[in-house]
């Protein structure tokens, strides 16, 4: 099986000051409308794991972390496998994750094999299917409490398109994250128009200043 779609060699934005590669997991239970890697959503694997770690290994000493990306990594079989390597092999992990997974997430945890975890937070319970296409709210809430209880750095980060969410949408949101004791950054991402799993027209104007007065940093 080759459940890597791509390993992106060298970043050094996606893991806050860590020089690192991003391995990307083909491949993904949800079909959020705003998606742009549906080649990798839709797409599948062409590197093999032993593939995988014959690039780590060559990378040790020059790399400090690899972050687990996607699709979706929790959905791949391979991402604990992966992960355990990495960490053994010296590198701190991070992971990129929707929340649909808490059974995986629970085991990365207790294996104390994420230094760093992204949760994407979709939308709100009633908006749910229509953004993300699929997956429930209460299962990302389980995986959000389980990370609140955890000691592992976390981030919750969203992704706003305006006929998708609204600045009541994303208000709520941050808010719900105060209620529940998250007390770090929350960030949002404004919709990247291009070739996206639904087709959803490109905002117009200065869309961005109805959500200026949210609690929250755009990215």
């Amino acid at each position: 099986m080759t459940p890597i779609y791509d390993i992106t060699p060298f970043t050094a934005l996606d893991f806050a000051g860590k020089l690192s590669a991003i391995i990307w997991f083909a491949g993904c239970n949800l079909r959020c409308a705003y998606c742009y890697n549906p080649h990798i959503v839709f797409g599948k694997g062409t590197i093999s794991i032993a593939q995988v770690a014959a690039f780590l290994q060559k990378r040790r000493g020059l790399l400090e972390g690899v972050v687990m990306s996607g699709g979706e990594p929790t959905s791949c079989d391979s991402l604990i496998e992966i992960c355990a390597y990495s960490k053994k092999i010296g590198y701190m992990v991070k992971l990129d994750t929707n929340g649909s997974n808490p059974d995986v997430l629970t085991k990365l945890l207790a294996d104390k094999l994420l230094d760093f975890v992204s949760l994407d937070f979709k939308s709100t319970k009633e908006k749910w299917r229509l953004v993300a296409g699929g997956g429930s709210f209460d299962t990302f809430l389980e995986s959000l409490d389980l990370l609140l209880a955890s000691k592992v750095p976390f981030e919750v980060r969203t992704t706003v398109h305006p006929e998708l969410l609204s600045d009541n949408d994303v208000r709520w949101m941050g808010e719900f994250l105060k209620r529940k004791g998250y007390d770090k950054r929350y960030y949002l991402q404004p919709y990247k128009h291009t070739d996206t799993i639904k087709k959803i027209k490109e905002p117009v104007g200065e869309w961005r200043d109805g959500f200026n007065k949210i609690d929250a940093i755009w990215r």
